[in-house]
């Protein structure tokens, strides 16, 4: 691979950074306190591509590369880590699916509004209360065919988007003698009866990006909602989460780079012994090893996004990318509130958002354990 970023990347880059500084970065603290979605900026993403970088372009996707599309949710992330969750999300946990393995009439139906912007965002719903990790064991949630109809009962926790969604892509258990091989993904529109979801959860971070528990009461949609194979739903929610987790580790550097760069501003103006603490070593260590961390991180999730876009497998790099990217991040914030002081821990500076934003870089999509296990299974293999 090629690690030098072409001219048109290059490019992008600065585009969606622009974009970023002016609809993003001066709005992140107002939604982080008031949890309100930053919806005006949202759809103005739509033409720019950005909800669309997922979708092919015969389906009104953005047309472009991997990497690009890597180096977007990286600089959404760095203007406001809770919107560009959102529309990571969107792109990676449902358009990448419906791209995956929709139907040509499911893609029109849903995909091509989803890329252009023409519709809410789009979710996907994995978790439940009783089993995190253990999407082949602990799925309970049910769908059985009722003529042409199936019939979804049972309850979903950490549904990103799922309030400002139109569709949530839902993995039900649809013969519950199979196992892992009983699973299947279903497409359910967000004003489909039976669907309750509930409120927002309180979280400590990324409190604009909504999150919220679902629950399933006899929620009938048609047959043809089924997306992908009947009975591959695990193999198929599992590959998607391959591609998320591109997205959460471009999202965790765009996070680390935003605390990074306060950092060294306010180590270049701070003054402490007479000269600015950038000047003495111990800030200079930290700042040595974010930036270091930071370009390696990058660099290991541009290799996945690339072998991806290659058609090439990509399973253990993408959890590679995303288990170092998440906990550089969190090791990059950490000392950017060090450096800060008690300042640092004053909201009144944009590390203490960030802080708490990049915490859950190691939890979602796969927590570093599991990321840890991904790894070494494809290593004794």
């Amino acid at each position: 691979m090629n690690f030098q970023l072409t001219e048109e990347q290059e490019m992008f880059r600065q585009a969606v950074r622009a974009f970023a500084e002016k609809e993003l970065k001066p709005r992140a603290r107002h939604v982080d306190e008031t949890g309100e979605f930053n919806w005006e900026a949202v759809r103005k993403m739509g033409p720019l591509g950005l909800l669309g970088l997922a979708a092919p372009e015969e389906y009104g996707g953005a047309g472009v590369d991997s990497v690009s599309a890597a180096i977007a949710i990286e600089e959404l992330g760095r203007g406001c880590g809770s919107t560009a969750l959102s529309v990571a999300a969107h792109n990676g946990l449902c358009c990448t699916p419906l791209a995956l393995f929709g139907t040509h009439e499911q893609k029109e139906k849903w995909l091509r509004p989803l890329a252009e912007g023409r519709a809410g965002l789009g979710a996907l719903a994995l978790t439940e209360p009783g089993a995190g990790s253990d999407l082949g064991g602990g799925v309970r949630t049910r769908a059985v065919k009722d003529g042409d109809h199936w019939v979804i009962n049972g309850s979903k926790m950490w549904c990103t988007n799922a309030s400002i969604a139109d569709i949530i892509i839902v993995l039900c258990r649809t013969n519950p003698e199979a196992g892992k091989r009983g699973l299947s993904l279903i497409v359910v529109p967000t004003d489909t009866p039976g669907l309750i979801i509930g409120p927002p959860e309180k979280k400590m971070g990324l409190r604009g990006s909504p999150t919220h528990a679902l629950t399933f009461q006899d929620c009938c949609v048609p047959l043809e909602n089924l997306l992908g194979e009947e009975g591959r739903g695990l193999p198929e929610a599992l590959a998607t989460l391959d591609h998320g987790r591109i997205g959460i580790a471009a999202l965790a550097i765009g996070l680390a780079q935003a605390a990074f760069e306060e950092a060294v501003r306010y180590a270049k103006e701070r003054q402490a012994f007479g000269v600015p603490i950038a000047q003495h070593q111990a800030i200079q260590w930290m700042l040595a090893d974010a930036a270091t961390g930071i370009d390696a991180a990058r660099l290991l999730t541009y290799r996945a996004a690339w072998l991806r876009g290659q058609g090439r497998p990509f399973t253990k790099e993408a959890a590679m990318a995303k288990l170092f990217a998440s906990e550089v991040a969190e090791r990059v914030c950490f000392h950017a509130i060090q450096i800060h002081g008690g300042y640092g821990y004053s909201a009144e500076f944009p590390v203490e958002r960030i802080y708490r934003d990049q915490r859950l870089m190691t939890i979602g999509e796969g927590t570093s354990e599991i990321q840890r296990m991904v790894i070494a299974r494809h290593v004794v293999q």
